[in-house]
């Protein structure tokens, strides 16, 4: 029994023909490490999700143990965030509602889920449109556990993640 292969190599098509169309190509001498792949700079700050964690990282809204009503004093962040989506007219947010670590996992979803959907109320009464708002619920699952009083007011929160639509990676189908 013996194995062969095939003899010819597949062609390859033309760049011209493929989805992405025709690409400009780096120089011969282009220096190493340069992206030369013809894809799409998605910029340092969104991850390949299109996902920016540091834009609005200074207006994280805290909550207090067991409630999941916005503060007044967390309203001005709120506002700083509309501010920025205002300036940015293809950006979305995605509002991340976490807990601390007392309570059941599934007590701390659904605390994760309302603290999440007052932000996205709050938001939307100041001009937002709800088009423009995601939510999602981490619960406890990134709460650091047996915790002292500090690091729990942290943990009892929404987060507010810039998504850009256009700095997502494509999906493969």
């Amino acid at each position: 029994l013996s194995l062969s292969g095939c003899s010819k190599k597949p062609d390859r098509p033309n760049p011209g023909s493929t989805v992405l169309g025709p690409q400009a190509t780096a120089p011969a001498d282009a220096s190493f490490g340069q992206n030369t792949t013809g894809l799409v700079d998605r910029g340092s700050d969104f991850d390949p999700n299109g996902h920016n964690r540091a834009a609005l990282q200074g207006q994280t809204v805290l909550f207090d143990f067991d409630k999941s009503d916005v503060r007044p004093s967390e309203r001005e962040k709120l506002k700083i965030a509309k501010e920025y989506l205002d300036k940015n007219p293809t950006h979305r947010l995605l509002l991340e509602g976490h807990c601390d670590w007392r309570g059941t996992a599934e007590y701390n979803l659904g605390l994760g889920d309302r603290r999440a959907a007052a932000v996205r109320k709050y938001l939307q009464s100041i001009g937002v449109p709800a088009d423009r708002l995601e939510t999602l619920s981490k619960g406890s699952l990134e709460a650091a556990k047996n915790a002292d009083d500090a690091t729990m007011a942290k943990d009892r929160r929404v987060s507010l993640v810039v998504v850009n639509p256009s700095a997502a990676a494509p999906k493969a189908f």
